[in-house]
């Protein structure tokens, strides 16, 4: 039974639990909504405020835009006032000019009828006066034009020699003064030990004896010596010396080993002669690749091609008029690039093409042509740049310099080759010379004597002063020079110089 009451008890709370909450929460919705429609009419009151306090200031503000506006109006309006008064000022003073405009040019008018009324009265009296001098004088107007310009034109003739020979004289000093300080530079630092070196061709022999067994049993050692080293072999009277003869002078230093070592070992037949050829061969090849290398290394050129050092190492078999050509070239490398960095140059373009100038003269025998363009075509097949072979094909005039360091070239190879001693001709050619240049003096209208000086550096010439005036001396010292640049071949450069003297003389009695 007491479980029953329970159960009851039970049902009836939660029963009673439900209508208590159910009007408590009818209770907050009713309070909710009441506070929702409190804070609707407070919110609308407030946007009705807010909408009526925007609306009074949007109306200041056009009031204060507004009156800005009529107050800037007012502005412009003053000053386009202003403006339109000073358009009809300056309309009135544009109107005052044009009126003087027009008077002065009625003016200019009037004058200009005067002028040519003027014009043409000194026209008729130029030609009326014209007349009458041609009249007077005996001559038409042509006439007296042709003597008058001939006049001018020997004045302007004596003035230009004048002043060519001052411009001349001025520019030759300054140049002298700056080249003489450059070559004077050049030549100290670079102070060459030795330039001429003479390139043995004479074998001396211990005794006469040792010719028959050099030329073997009916010649066949010379013949094989001959055939195998492609040189003349000359053995004549002369007391304990053969000769060895040879355009190619490689192939002769080759001879000239072999000759001397088959001297020293004293077994001389065909088969020892090939021998000592091969090891001859064989030791000059690696000279001339040593001395090729020694010569790039003592200028510090680097990227050369190894033809053109091994041709560069051909040069130390190579003289010219008795000058070792490998010793040359690398004195015009080291006076090439001194003389560059003077002038503010680059002195590695000069080297480099210093010490390649005469490159040409180790294959001039295999080549026809000059030496600077054969050693030129040479560069450019092996790959050097156009400046360097430009200054190769242009140092002996070949080819017009187009550049100042190809200038430069030419200078520092005639500064080694005019060094004193450096080099040396035979008296035959040396005689030649001279008397071709003073029969190239002598070929000129007015010359009395001329006079070849200084070992053929200087020719003095003796015009006559009745037919030579100064100023045709100096033209003909320009032309002289200029045939002797095209008509010899010297070293270094002549000095030409023209004497000319008046004397007078009497007798007293």
């Amino acid at each position: 039974m007491h479980w029953a009451y329970s159960i009851l008890a039970l049902v009836f709370g939660v029963v009673l639990g439900l209508i208590v909450n159910r009007y408590l929460i009818a209770s907050k919705a009713n309070q909710a909504r009441e506070t929702a429609e409190r804070l609707l009419a407070e919110a609308e009151k407030h946007a009705e405020t807010t909408r009526k306090e925007m609306l009074l200031e949007a109306k200041d503000e056009i009031f204060h835009l507004k009156a800005q506006a009529e107050e800037e109006m007012k502005e412009r309006r003053k000053d386009l006032t202003a403006l339109e008064s000073r358009l009809l000022q300056r309309e009135e003073s544009m109107e005052r000019r044009a009126e003087a405009l027009d008077k002065r040019d009625h003016q200019l008018a009037s004058q200009t009828g005067q002028i040519a009324k003027r014009e043409k009265d000194l026209e008729d009296a130029i030609a009326e006066e014209k007349s009458r001098l041609e009249t007077l004088a005996g001559i038409s107007s042509d006439q007296a034009k042709s003597i008058l310009l001939e006049r001018v034109k020997q004045d302007v003739t004596h003035d230009a020699a004048v002043i060519i020979r001052e411009s001349e004289q001025r520019a030759r000093e300054e140049a002298d003064r700056k080249a003489r300080n450059i070559i004077g530079i050049a030549i100290g630092r670079v102070a060459a030990d030795h330039t001429a070196e003479s390139t043995v061709s004479v074998v001396h022999i211990p005794s006469d004896d040792l010719k028959g067994r050099i030329i073997g049993r009916e010649g066949r050692n010379i013949r094989a010596f001959e055939q195998l080293t492609g040189i003349n072999l000359i053995i004549d009277d002369t007391p304990e010396a053969v000769i060895l003869s040879s355009f190619d002078p490689v192939r002769r230093e080759v001879g000239r080993i072999t000759l001397e070592n088959l001297i020293a070992d004293g077994r001389i037949h065909p088969a020892r002669i090939e021998e000592m050829f091969k090891k001859a061969e064989t030791l000059v090849e690696q000279q001339v690749h040593e001395a090729g290398e020694q010569a790039v290394f003592d200028t510090g050129i680097h990227n050369l091609h190894g033809d053109v050092v091994r041709t560069l190492g051909r040069l130390r078999y190579r003289t010219s008029y008795g000058q070792n050509v490998l010793k040359h070239s690398l004195e015009v490398a080291f006076l090439s690039g001194v003389m560059a960095a003077e002038l503010g140059l680059d002195p590695a373009l000069a080297k480099r093409a210093g010490l390649l100038h005469d490159l040409g003269k180790a294959i001039d025998h295999e080549v026809e042509g000059p030496h600077a363009v054969i050693g030129a075509d040479l560069a450019r097949r092996l790959g050097e740049n156009k400046e360097v072979v430009h200054c190769i094909e242009a140092h002996h005039g070949d080819v017009e310099p187009q550049t100042v360091e190809a200038v430069i070239v030419q200078a520092a190879d005639a500064i080694s080759a005019a060094r004193p001693g450096a080099r040396r001709e035979t008296l035959e050619s040396y005689i030649k010379r001279l008397e071709k240049l003073e029969t190239l003096a002598e070929s000129h209208k007015g010359v009395e004597k001329s006079y070849a000086m200084q070992a053929g550096r200087e020719i003095r010439v003796m015009v006559k002063p009745d037919e030579i005036s100064d100023a045709e001396a100096t033209l003909m010292a320009r032309d002289l020079a200029k045939q002797i640049e095209e008509e010899l071949q010297y070293p270094g450069q002549i000095k030409v110089m023209i004497i000319r003297e008046s004397r007078a003389i009497d007798y007293a009695k």
